[in-house]
């Protein structure tokens, strides 16, 4: 499974370095939907995470619309958006968890659920998984 996601996630940061010349600097942040784009698919993240057993268990306590809003202005900036991240980096947010490559699997999958259901087409989530695959080693420490 790993090796699958390491594949896929290869295949995405190949695809998300294809932009074309004539497209727009936020071309990303509008296919998937703006802002309130943006915060649904965060949001049904938020709700497939907590419904996974084998993931649940690392966001209990949590404060759900900090979570949201976070992630949002995230996913924001990183996609051309207005938005400006201003949390914590991902070392810091993710120390003494000790996420799992299936763990990280996992969120991952429900990701691309939240952007399917969301009408996201496959480009622009293979755009921004190619975004997010730099922070693997940042989530997952060994």
């Amino acid at each position: 499974m790993t090796r699958y996601l390491v594949t896929l996630l290869a295949i995405a940061l190949l695809m998300g370095c294809q932009t074309r010349a004539t497209e727009p600097a936020d071309a990303l942040y509008q296919a998937l939907g703006e802002r309130p784009g943006i915060e649904a698919i965060v949001e049904d993240l938020l709700f497939r995470i907590v419904d996974d057993d084998r993931i649940a268990f690392q966001f209990r306590g949590i404060d759900a619309q900090q979570f949201i809003v976070g992630l949002s202005d995230q996913i924001c900036e990183l996609s051309g958006g207005p938005c400006q991240y201003t949390g914590k980096d991902m070392v810091t947010v993710h120390r003494g968890m000790a996420i799992s490559d299936s763990q990280f699997n996992a969120v991952a999958e429900h990701l691309v659920l939240a952007m399917e259901r969301h009408r996201v087409g496959t480009g622009a989530q293979n755009r921004l998984l190619a975004l997010l695959v730099p922070m693997y080693p940042e989530i997952v420490r060994q």
